[in-house]
Protein backbone atom coordinates (compact mmCIF):
# COMPACT_ATOMS: atom_id res chain seq x y z
CA UNK A 1 0.00 0.00 0.00
CA UNK A 2 1.29 3.47 -0.86
CA UNK A 3 2.30 5.38 2.26
CA UNK A 4 0.38 8.49 1.15
CA UNK A 5 -2.90 6.56 0.87
CA UNK A 6 -2.56 4.80 4.20
CA UNK A 7 -5.15 5.76 6.82
CA UNK A 8 -3.55 6.74 10.10
CA UNK A 9 -5.49 7.00 13.34
CA UNK A 10 -4.12 9.56 15.78
CA UNK A 11 -5.14 9.34 19.43
CA UNK A 12 -4.92 12.67 21.24
CA UNK A 13 -6.14 13.55 24.70
CA UNK A 14 -6.15 17.38 24.84
CA UNK A 15 -6.25 17.31 28.65
CA UNK A 16 -2.88 15.53 28.70
CA UNK A 17 -1.31 16.96 25.53
CA UNK A 18 -1.06 20.75 25.78
CA UNK A 19 0.03 22.94 22.90
CA UNK A 20 3.38 24.48 23.83
CA UNK A 21 4.05 27.88 22.24
CA UNK A 22 7.61 28.67 21.24
CA UNK A 23 9.14 31.94 20.11
CA UNK A 24 12.76 30.78 20.25
CA UNK A 25 14.49 27.70 18.85
CA UNK A 26 18.03 26.41 19.12
CA UNK A 27 19.03 23.81 16.53
CA UNK A 28 21.96 21.42 16.83
CA UNK A 29 22.98 19.04 14.04
CA UNK A 30 25.70 16.42 13.92
CA UNK A 31 26.34 13.19 12.01
CA UNK A 32 23.95 11.28 14.26
CA UNK A 33 20.91 13.56 14.19
CA UNK A 34 19.18 16.81 14.99
CA UNK A 35 18.16 18.27 18.35
CA UNK A 36 15.69 21.15 18.63
CA UNK A 37 15.51 23.03 21.93
CA UNK A 38 12.33 25.09 21.86
CA UNK A 39 11.85 27.91 24.29
CA UNK A 40 9.88 30.96 25.34
CA UNK A 41 11.23 34.38 26.14
CA UNK A 42 10.45 35.31 29.73
CA UNK A 43 9.83 38.90 30.80
CA UNK A 44 11.57 41.91 29.30
CA UNK A 45 15.11 40.59 29.62
CA UNK A 46 17.07 38.07 27.64
CA UNK A 47 15.96 35.07 29.71
CA UNK A 48 14.66 32.06 27.78
CA UNK A 49 13.02 28.98 29.30
CA UNK A 50 13.31 25.75 27.31
CA UNK A 51 9.83 24.24 27.17
CA UNK A 52 10.57 21.11 25.15
CA UNK A 53 13.35 19.26 23.36
CA UNK A 54 12.87 17.22 20.21
CA UNK A 55 15.43 14.90 18.71
CA UNK A 56 15.29 13.09 15.38
CA UNK A 57 17.47 11.46 12.76
CA UNK A 58 18.89 13.55 9.94
CA UNK A 59 16.61 11.71 7.46
CA UNK A 60 13.54 12.43 9.56
CA UNK A 61 14.57 16.08 9.89
CA UNK A 62 14.77 16.38 6.08
CA UNK A 63 11.26 14.94 5.76
CA UNK A 64 10.03 17.30 8.51
CA UNK A 65 11.45 20.36 6.73
CA UNK A 66 9.91 19.27 3.41
CA UNK A 67 6.45 18.70 4.92
CA UNK A 68 6.58 21.90 6.96
CA UNK A 69 7.47 23.88 3.82
CA UNK A 70 4.56 22.27 1.95
CA UNK A 71 2.17 23.04 4.80
CA UNK A 72 3.28 26.67 5.05
CA UNK A 73 2.88 27.13 1.28
CA UNK A 74 -0.59 25.56 1.45
CA UNK A 75 -1.62 27.81 4.33
CA UNK A 76 -0.54 30.92 2.38
CA UNK A 77 -2.97 29.97 -0.39
CA UNK A 78 -5.76 29.19 2.08
CA UNK A 79 -5.05 30.78 5.48
CA UNK A 80 -7.63 28.67 7.33
CA UNK A 81 -6.41 25.65 9.29
CA UNK A 82 -4.18 23.53 7.09
CA UNK A 83 -2.80 20.13 7.96
CA UNK A 84 -0.86 17.34 6.33
CA UNK A 85 0.66 14.03 7.38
Amino acid sequence: MDKKNKNVQINLNPAHTPVLYTDTIFMNVNDDGVTLDMGQKVGKGEQITIITRVGMSRDHAKKFVKKLSELLALSEKSPKNASTN
